[in-house]
């Protein structure tokens, strides 16, 4: 869409402050509500009524099926990061090698479809994506407000949170000011002090769900007061603005104000919130939380998993990738002939394309295809989006030629930090944070249900090497005896 020859982007930046900021806010008056109408029920009556449900049912089905075998475990595997070994429950997120991550059984599209939207937005609420996770349900567009008001409500950081991370030297690490803030909100934790007063692990649901509310609500405030130390010498807005749902709020605090930004949040808010539990952050998460620590306390480890460079740095090193090309190549946007030399000069070098591959999918990431369509319909002419476009059509068939390679296709990392840089956010080594904030609607999701199906807490059995040894000899000893058993029947016959 285009204003007098500038695009609605350059419009809405252009226009006066006052008609500006009634933009950013989704005037009501002048858009129409989606999501649904008519959601009464509050998050906590559903999610109730859900556990009670599915605590018959489980039960049933573990009396019934508990012997059922899913499968083999490999030697491979266990020297193998445990890759593919089905040990863990996920009740908010399934991720299928062919379809990606389906929350709650929906796919990305059809989340984008059917969930509710800020007004006049087109991505979804991550307010909204927590009632599905835990529920099961889409939201009414007035249930999704019901989380926006509880969680604006309990936004505000008690004063040690603030002197805490105000105190912190701006040279440490985002991510670890970030895991110290919200390990330090235990203090104030309801399940700690329920489990501590003798409260009935049926209850332990409930308090864990009290403490994933009140984080859930903080996070955008923490996040971008550490921004705001690091980057902008403390200066910027901490208040919450009532009238803006969670994504916009943490844009406003960041110190922006273009909606079309807010709009970026709510997608990337949405997409990486939730990614099944065998993924280091999740996994970690749920491995502390099984030993019945706070939430707050089994985020803060999940957090430490998410800044290894293995699992949340991913968009960075894209990032880097593409800027080491731009300046060789001489150009913001080369042509496809330059782009392919330089991809595989990247590979004989011994390195990997950064974005490329996953280690469950086996198509192009659903995630990676929202944010490319979202690319197109707001900054469809930026170059790096461009050159984005123009490594997706090249690298896949160069890596199909490779045998090792199972899957050639674009991950989500591929997209994310071009339309981050785009926008002005800029900082590479803050993106983990933004991350950290989206993946704990799925892990909070998750804590408040494995204590309503009062998972135990987890050990698995481990080996030493030479007992593996010992083990396959045994096997191998205990095989070759049947075979001479069976030899000397064929002989006697």
């Amino acid at each position: 869409m285009n204003f007098l020859g500038r695009s609605l982007h350059q419009y809405v930046k252009s226009l006066a402050p006052n008609v500006s900021k009634r933009y950013i806010r989704w005037n009501s008056s002048k858009c129409d509500t989606k999501g649904g109408k008519g959601g009464k029920a509050d998050l906590r009556s559903v999610l109730a009524e859900k556990i009670k449900s599915e605590q018959e049912r489980l039960k049933k089905f573990v009396k019934e099926h508990g012997n059922t075998k899913l499968g083999e475990v490999k030697i491979s595997q266990i020297y193998g990061g445990m890759r593919g070994i089905p040990a863990l429950l996920c009740e908010t997120s399934l991720l299928d090698p062919n379809e990606g991550i389906r929350f709650r059984g929906f796919s990305i599209p059809e989340c984008q479809k059917q969930m509710p939207k800020a007004e006049c937005g087109d991505e979804p609420l991550p307010e909204g994506i927590f009632w599905l996770l835990l529920t099961g349900n889409i939201p009414t567009a007035e249930q999704t407000k019901m989380v926006t008001d509880e969680w604006n409500a309990k936004a505000a950081l008690p004063d040690y949170v603030k002197k805490l991370l105000d105190n912190l030297p701006k040279d440490l690490h985002p991510m670890s000011q970030f895991s110290m803030a919200v390990t330090s909100l235990n203090k104030d934790s309801k399940f700690l002090k329920a489990y501590h007063s003798g409260v009935k692990r049926a209850e332990f649901w409930k308090y864990s769900l009290e403490d994933g509310i009140t984080l859930l609500a903080k996070l955008p405030n923490i996040a971008a007061r550490i921004y705001r130390n690091i980057y902008r010498d403390g200066k910027g807005c901490d208040e919450i603005d009532k009238k803006l749902d969670w994504s916009a709020n943490y844009g406003r605090m960041l110190g922006f104000d273009d909606p079309f930004f807010f709009e970026l949040l709510r997608l990337y808010l949405f997409l990486h919130s939730d990614h099944d539990s065998g993924n280091v952050s999740s996994h970690t998460t749920h491995l502390v939380a099984s030993a019945l620590s706070d939430p707050f306390l089994a985020y803060g480890a999940g957090l430490s998993g998410l800044a290894g460079p293995l699992h949340g740095l991913a968009n960075q090193e894209v990032l880097d990738w593409i800027g080491k090309m731009q300046k060789e190549l001489g150009s913001k946007n080369p042509p496809e002939d330059k782009v392919k030399e330089y991809v595989h000069k990247t590979l004989k070098s011994g390195h990997v394309i950064p974005g490329y591959g996953h280690a469950v999918l086996r198509k192009t990431d659903p995630r990676y295809m929202a944010l490319q369509a979202f690319g197109e319909r707001h900054l469809p002419k930026y170059e790096t989006y461009l050159l984005v476009k123009t490594i997706y059509k090249v690298v896949p068939p160069i890596l199909q030629s490779m045998q090792k390679i199972k899957n050639p296709w674009a991950n989500v990392d591929a997209h994310s930090g071009v339309l981050l840089r785009y926008y002005g956010l800029k900082e590479m080594e803050y993106y983990t944070v933004l991350f950290g904030i989206s993946r704990a609607i799925g892990v909070l999701s998750s804590i408040t249900w494995h204590r309503a199906l009062q998972i135990p807490i987890e050990r698995p059995k481990s080996f030493t090497s030479d007992a593996l040894m010992k083990f396959v000899k045994g096997k191998v000893v205990k095989a070759n005896a049947i075979t001479k058993v069976i030899k000397n029947r064929k002989i006697v016959k």
